[in-house]
């Protein structure tokens, strides 16, 4: 068994390949014949990981879910921030500049509504929960916007950790929201062609979560989703600890 073990984790990166392609594998079967393809096979692939994090981060005790497990800790690197990154950047090279320039206009604007409003709504729940302070609102209302504006917005301004790490969560939990609602209500928004998808990647900007979203709708709009949602994220470490914090500061003065 300790021989076994060994070997598993001596080849972590394969054994997480191999993990992952088998829930994959499963979910398209269960899609298939469960739900006849009416609920994505990502999107139970998704569900599925999830419920695996939590009970593997519940049986040892740590906080990388099944990755804390010798056996699979090849998961921490296949999960990791290289990896996604990469695949993210990756989606580049499906995109038609000709879509995005007719796009042009509308999506511009998307993304300034879609920073602006998720700000608005994370800082009013900020101030719901009892922060007074402008750096901790601006702070929690910017990780409203994505778990990496969160943090680059309170390091800048000078927020507290804890309140750094209540921006963190409030990202974290937007993009499982996106994640397992966008294929949900995809026909419902008209989610169903490149320009609908680079809006929406505006407005919603959680990046891993639009992308795994638009993948269990349509993984041809991935790309399109992703391009806006990455700019997204840029545009809110520009705009949070600065246009924004400024525009706080002055309205709880």
């Amino acid at each position: 068994m300790d021989y076994i073990t060994t070997l598993l984790v001596k080849n972590g990166l394969i054994v997480a390949f191999l993990f992952i392609g088998l829930v994959c594998y499963s979910a398209d079967w269960l899609s298939a014949h469960l739900t006849r393809n009416k609920l994505p096979g990502s999107a139970i692939a998704i569900f599925v990981g999830l419920v695996l994090a939590y009970v593997g981060g519940t049986l040892t005790g740590g906080n990388k879910g099944l990755a804390d497990s010798k056996p699979f800790s090849g998961l921490e690197l296949m999960g990791g921030p290289m990896l996604r990154d990469f695949a993210i950047v990756s989606t580049a090279m499906g995109v038609s500049f000709g879509v995005v320039r007719k796009t042009g206009l509308a999506g511009v604007i998307s993304l300034f509504i879609g920073v602006v409003l998720t700000f608005t709504c994370g800082a009013i729940i900020a101030r719901c929960m009892g922060y007074t302070d402008a750096r901790s609102i601006t702070t929690i209302g910017a990780g409203a916007c994505t778990f990496v504006v969160g943090p680059v917005t309170g390091a800048a301004i000078g927020a507290s950790s804890d309140v750094i790490a209540n921006s963190i969560a409030a990202g974290l939990v937007k993009s499982i929201l996106v994640t397992i609602g966008t294929p949900l209500v995809a026909r419902y928004i008209g989610l169903n062609n490149p320009a609908t998808a680079m809006i929406f990647g505006g407005l919603l900007g959680s990046t891993s979560g639009v992308a795994a979203g638009l993948a269990a709708t349509d993984p041809k709009l991935v790309p399109y989703g992703a391009m806006t949602a990455t700019f997204y994220t840029g545009l809110g470490c520009l705009l949070c600890p600065s246009v924004l914090y400024l525009l706080v500061k002055l309205l709880i003065m």
